[in-house]
């Protein structure tokens, strides 16, 4: 299948604007900015990994803390992803991805059931004392599963640097998320023996 999967989505509240553009038939071409680098960072290894063509443009209260730009930002790239997957017909539907980044191995199931539910485990550390730390990855997810419609467990085996168990993360989320929105030749509809989902 070569059908066209694109979408954009702009967002404006009170505390954020962000408009986010969105090609699962990508190469990992990236323009990232949300005035939070680490956070960009992130979302740019997810692109990459992921083969998604990714354009997001981020202005928040990031004075007051990042919590509402990284969660809205989840949101409204959960919104992209549930755009451009349209009716779902013909995906793989599920993904998985076991990533390591030095120290850290992170583990990332996903289904595209429209039932959303997420899991996260991590290592049990002290955090850094980093602006960007697991909390807020916890939120993001979150709010990305939520509104993208996806079943996402996210299992870190082991890990000391919590930058490395980050990465290694949205490197496998990425990865995960490319198996899951593909298609299957053999799937003419919905993959689910209820025909819906």
């Amino acid at each position: 299948m070569s059908m066209k999967r694109t979408s954009e989505v702009d967002r404006k509240t009170k505390e954020t604007a962000i408009n986010i553009k969105l090609n699962l038939n990508g190469k990992g071409r990236h323009e990232i900015s949300t005035g939070i680098p680490f956070f960009d960072h992130m979302l740019t290894l997810f692109a990459v990994h992921g083969f998604f063509d990714l354009c997001i443009s981020a202005k928040g209260d990031i004075e007051v803390d990042f919590h509402h730009t990284v969660e809205d930002v989840g949101l409204v790239l959960g919104d992209a992803f549930d755009r451009a997957l349209c009716d779902r017909k013909g995906i793989t539907r599920y993904g998985f991805a076991v990533t390591p980044m030095d120290d850290a191995l992170a583990s990332v199931a996903i289904d595209l059931s429209k039932r959303p539910y997420l899991i996260f485990n991590i290592p049990d550390l002290n955090t850094t004392g980093s602006k960007f730390d697991f909390s807020l990855a916890k939120e993001f997810f979150r709010a990305f599963s939520n509104r993208g419609g996806m079943n996402l467990h996210i299992n870190v085996s082991y890990g000391e640097n919590e930058h490395h168990i980050i990465e290694s993360i949205f490197k496998a989320v990425g990865r995960a998320l490319e198996q899951a929105v593909s298609f299957d030749d053999r799937i003419t509809d919905v993959r689910s023996t209820k025909g819906a989902l």
